[in-house]
């Protein structure tokens, strides 16, 4: 493979060596083989710590375990540690939680490989390895289009589990350097916290997963499958060079189904109304970029017009400002009590992962108001219950904005000489695309949205390649001038596809909901499988650095 898209390593699982030369046609046949033989359906059924027993159970689950442990533990520097307390069984308001509603797995162990386990856990709660992990550094790069070079995307790929992690940052505004505590691109460490751009996204992890592997294979680890690492560059960018092209190397290696289990960087934990929250990502919000660009008639400005292209351009910002998308926790609300009756229509409308995180809320927060509580569990069946629980959870813009699909103005510029008219002037609008919505149903919103000014500016209107009729004189030779949409930099990006976090499919979600139990009681010392973190679908909200 080419230096210019990035390099892939080895680990054999017939030996420690890393091989930093790509394999031979006949062994990824030969694992190509083996891995598509193995359904994911047929992986190994989660093993509860509850027993006693050491019956065998995937390698891979071992792996997992000690890079989660090591993430959570090196995350300390961006995410502090949660105080925990053990607590008891609650009262639900009145509102009984039914017992399938967010079912908890309990936490997994590496059966096989316990001693290894036992000796990594304890290696890793050490001065002697935390001061060695405050020495590590990640070099990054800041690249873009732009502006030159920029990002350095890190993932590691495993034949059972495919890890993609990144260690990219985004670029500065040189004139803003000066008001940072310390140098953006530093990395200064100064007793507690490390310091700098891109410091919390995503080194750690980064640190984390390759720490993990470098000391499994210090201890003679041997995976029961090959292990591949794959490192790109230029994530933030879009990851045109680095994992798009990854991607299409690695499927020819190892087949479309030759990884059992997706690994993302994901979401994070805390404590939310009493009880402490993961959400691992099990789907990803769309983006796509609109330009709004308006052309106008040039001239002097001791002659100006009533709006110059600036200052129409201004009035449809605000215009679309004005207008935000409506946010929901399901896809349309509205039409569910229509047919309530019909089983397939509730599962649909009601199985969001935003629905099913407050659902989860619901069932194991000790400190959620009643009223609340019994919204939420209503909310399952009633519309009107599912309004309420909104009005109340949509206080919280954070979370409001990683339901609904969101706008931002990030990009604008128009004019060149202060006494030239503009001809011209656009601005960029940015949004992440609900995992109800769709690319399409954006950027109809954002057209309908600016219809009427286009129609009273007496401007010609085209939206992503078509003509709008917005209902003004219709004859481009009187109007004003152009009002134009289209999508900026490259293609809209749809929502991914929601993960199976239930069901016969769901085997990866169980063993990574299990993997993170097991590492978080772990690393506290905390002892049983008392729920004391609850796992929980979650989204993501970027599916993009751009």
């Amino acid at each position: 493979m080419s230096s210019a898209v990035g390099s892939i390593v080895f680990i054999d699982n017939r030996s420690h060596s890393a091989l930093r030369t790509s394999p031979s046609e006949a062994m990824v046949a030969n694992e190509t083989t083996r891995i598509l033989s193995i359904p994911t359906k047929l992986l190994p059924a989660p093993v509860s710590t509850q027993s006693q027993s050491r019956c065998s159970s995937t390698r891979a689950i071992g792996l997992f375990a000690v890079i989660g442990a090591l993430g959570l533990l090196v995350n300390r520097v961006c995410w502090h540690d949660v105080p925990v307390t053990l607590l008891p069984t609650f009262d639900h308001g009145g509102t009984e939680a039914p017992t399938n509603i967010c079912p908890q797995v309990p936490e997994l162990i590496p059966q096989r490989d316990f001693d290894i386990w036992e000796s990594l856990g304890a290696t890793y709660d050490t001065d002697i390895f935390k001061a060695k992990a405050q020495r590590i550094k990640v070099l990054s790069l800041s690249f873009h289009s732009c502006f030159g070079v920029r990002g350095v995307e890190w993932s590691i790929v495993l034949t059972y589990l495919f890890v993609v992690w990144l260690a990219d940052v985004v670029p500065v505004e040189p004139t803003t350097v000066d008001k940072w505590t310390h140098p953006p691109f530093s990395g200064h460490f100064d007793g507690t916290f490390v310091w700098g751009r891109g410091s919390c996204d995503d080194k750690s992890g980064l640190i984390g997963i390759m720490s993990a592997i470098e000391t499994l294979l210090a201890t003679g680890y041997e995976p029961t499958r090959t292990v591949v690492l794959a490192f790109g560059f230029d994530e933030e960018s879009g990851g045109e060079y680095g994992a798009q092209t990854l991607a299409i190397e690695l499927e020819a290696m190892f087949g479309q189904n030759g990884y059992a289990m997706i690994v993302d960087e994901g979401g994070g934990y805390g404590e939310q109304y009493g009880r402490i929250l993961a959400t691992p990502g099990v789907a990803e919000k769309g983006s796509v970029n609109v330009r709004i660009e308006v052309s106008t008639p040039g001239g002097h400005s001791s002659l100006p017009p009533p709006h110059t292209s600036i200052g129409i351009l201004a009035e449809l910002l605000v215009k679309i400002e004005a207008n935000p998308f409506k946010v929901h926790l399901v896809c349309n609300p509205h039409l569910f009590e229509t047919f309530v009756h019909d089983p397939d229509f509730r599962h649909e409308t009601r199985d969001s992962p935003p629905f099913r995180t407050v659902q989860c809320l619901a069932a194991h927060a000790p400190n959620i108001p009643d009223n609340l509580r019994r919204d939420i569990m209503a909310s399952a069946h009633s519309d009107k219950a599912l309004r309420a629980a909104e009005d109340v959870l949509f206080t919280n813009s954070a979370f409001k904005n990683l339901v609904g699909t969101t706008q931002a103005i990030d990009i604008i510029q128009g004019g060149v000489k202060v006494n030239a008219l503009p001809e011209q002037a656009w601005a960029v609008v940015n949004h992440r695309i609900s995992t109800e919505s769709s690319v399409a149903e954006t950027e109809a919103h954002d057209t309908d949205v600016l219809k009427s000014l286009a129609s009273r500016l007496n401007l010609t209107y085209t939206a992503f390649g078509k003509d709008v009729d917005c209902g003004n004189r219709g004859d481009p030779i009187f109007a004003y001038g152009n009002l134009t949409l289209s999508e900026a930099f490259e293609s809209g990006l749809e929502p991914a596809p929601t993960t199976p976090f239930e069901g016969d499919d769901a085997t990866p979600y169980r063993i990574l909901s299990g993997s993170i139990k097991t590492a978080f009681n772990r690393h506290r010392n905390i002892g049983g499988d008392n729920d004391v973190i609850v796992v929980s679908p979650g989204i993501m909200p970027g599916n993009t650095g751009m």
